[in-house]
């Protein structure tokens, strides 16, 4: 029996020329008892979907029915879990909760409304937190406080709005699955919305991608038995098949409808070749700035230790923390929150100072800021006052003092040109996307022509597809410059993706290296071919592994000191 309906439905905002059609021809039946999974990015149209079935808005055209009568307003049979938890923040657990079962039930009794709000509150894990207010709780807490009110009101539909988006990794899956067993015990109808393919796939029995022009793109059932574990899932021939399917899609179709206007530009060398002939479309200034350097133990973390102060003693956060990366090395570092990840790639910047032993960069110790060392972090960090080519120049006018003006605009565009900004140089940073002044971020990182490339996790605030297309920009103008690079990331694909080494944490505090992988997969690497190499799982599972031994906060047996710390 179909539970929600969608006929020949359109949705457009604004009027006249000025409409913007959001959703295109939608025609939908969502059966009773399925887990449905639209699985769409940025400007896709997929909160509107969801506003349209929980009665928050209405179609321009067509009609959405729930079993079979027209939706005119929310109602208590669809619960709303959103992105956004929105807690009253005076009230606990039990209050929040609480207010959803007086409003749908009120002619209950006190007690039975309590028993209620402990049932819930007890399914989604939070029972030893029934008295603690929204201030007091973790994001992971807040978004399960969420799901209980939204249960709690016993609704025949689920309508789940990328829920887990804001959260960790971990946290998200742990939700994940608790979500699937709350589906599977109740058999209630859910719909959820999110950008994650293994999220889609490890709950699905049908996914929907949603295209970027606002009309439904193609469906694919998910046939894989449940349980469906997620350590298993890497080594399923069924999920790695559908997984590429789904990709293959989503970046055919995401993509392609991103990539126009982009200019095609010419094979150049990589800034690091030192050789005497220099390819005249490389801006001379860029060419001249890095010969001379070393090759071997370019840059060197040796007995790294960061100490900070407690009103308890000493806190060591990172210890003994050795890596040695030749020339030209792309190295990604992983593991759990808290593990020091960014507090190794703050001291390698000269952002946070070193409580013991040295970081070397090209034979000399590191010691404060510099632009030979160049930072992209996760929130991107433009003048919003200033266009995409001024915010690039600021940092080549120092790097270059010598070179003509004419020969710092060179290396601004064509660092811009390189991140796919070439139509939107002189655009200001407060009219751009997230991506779009991330991309500004990386170009001028590369424009620095700096000796070391420092990423801290650069991609973690953007969606999917995004992430995707700038992950292989990235690698696209890597391949050129061949720079130095640490990426920190808790992406395992993207890890595997970028790395010619996975450098793993273990947690802190007290963290060090736990153990190293190397990535021995072709350059220059695209997420398509990864998915499609005989290796590339066997690689992820042995990230996995590692990541799984130290889940939930564990301190496993130290391992043995990494032999092959150094670069070979």
């Amino acid at each position: 029996m179909s539970v929600i309906s969608f006929k020949n439905v359109y949705k457009s905002f604004g009027e006249g020329t000025h409409a913007h059609a959001v959703l295109k021809n939608i025609n939908l039946e969502v059966e009773e008892g399925e887990f449905l999974v639209l699985l769409g990015f940025s400007g896709t149209g997929k909160t509107t979907l969801i506003n349209l079935m929980a009665g928050l808005d209405f179609p321009t055209k067509g009609k959405v029915s729930f079993k079979g009568d027209q939706i005119e307003g929310p109602g208590p049979e669809r619960g709303v879990i959103f992105q956004n938890y929105s807690l009253m923040p005076w009230l606990t657990v039990n209050g929040n909760v609480g207010l959803a079962v007086d409003t749908i039930f009120p002619d209950l009794s006190k007690a039975e409304k309590a028993e209620k709000v402990s049932k819930y509150v007890k399914m989604v894990g939070l029972g030893h937190a029934t008295h603690r207010r929204p201030a007091e709780l973790s994001g992971g807490m807040r978004q399960r406080v969420n799901v209980a009110r939204a249960l709690a009101m016993n609704p025949e539909v689920l309508l789940l709005d990328e829920p887990l988006s804001a959260l960790d990794a971990l946290t998200r899956a742990n939700l994940a699955d608790e979500i699937e067993h709350i589906w599977e015990a109740d058999k209630k109808t859910c719909i959820l919305i999110t950008n994650d393919v293994d999220e889609a796939i490890i709950l699905a029995d049908r996914i929907i991608a949603l295209n970027p022009d606002g009309t439904l793109g193609e469906q694919f059932t998910v046939d894989i038995p449940r349980p469906r574990d997620r350590g298993e899932m890497n080594h399923h021939e069924g999920f790695k098949k559908l997984r590429a399917e789904v990709t293959n899609y989503l970046m055919d179709v995401g993509i392609e409808a991103k990539a126009e206007g982009v200019r095609l530009l010419p094979n150049v060398r990589p800034i690091h070749d030192t050789a005497p002939e220099v390819d005249p479309n490389l801006p001379s200034a860029v060419a001249e700035a890095q010969k001379g350097m070393i090759d071997r133990n370019f840059l060197d973390f040796s007995q790294l230790y960061k100490i900070y102060p407690t009103p308890k003693g000493p806190l060591t956060v990172v210890e003994d923390f050795n890596l040695k990366l030749n020339r030209g090395e792309f190295i990604s570092l992983i593991g759990h929150s808290g593990c020091g990840k960014s507090t190794v790639l703050t001291m390698a910047a000269g952002l946070n100072s070193i409580s013991k032993g040295v970081i070397k960069l090209d034979g000399r110790s590191v010691e404060g800021a510099d632009p030979e060392r160049a930072v992209v972090f996760q929130s991107p960090n433009l003048f919003p006052w200033l266009t995409a080519r001024e915010n690039c120049a600021i940092g080549v006018d120092k790097v270059y003092p010598k070179a003509s003006v004419a020969e710092r605009q060179d290396v601004v565009e064509y660092y811009l040109e390189r991140v796919g900004m070439a139509d939107a140089m002189d655009r200001p940073a407060n009219s751009m996307s997230n991506g779009m002044k991330q991309r500004v971020g990386i170009a001028r990182a590369f424009a620095l022509s700096p000796k070391l490339l420092l990423l801290d996790e650069p991609f973690g605030m953007l969606d999917s597809l995004t992430r995707w297309e700038l992950q292989e920009v990235l690698m696209e103008v890597w391949d050129r410059t061949k720079v130095t690079a640490i990426c920190v990331t808790h992406d395992v694909d993207e890890a595997i993706l970028l790395a010619d080494r996975v450098v793993m944490m273990t947690n802190g505090p007290q963290a060090t290296i736990g153990k190293i992988v190397d990535v021995n997969l072709p350059r220059p690497r695209t997420r398509k071919a990864l998915l499609e190499h005989p290796d590339y799982y066997a690689y992820r599972q042995e990230v996995l592994d590692f990541l799984e031994e130290y889940e939930h906060g564990a301190k496993p047996k130290a391992p043995a000191k990494p032999k092959a710390i150094a670069a070979e």
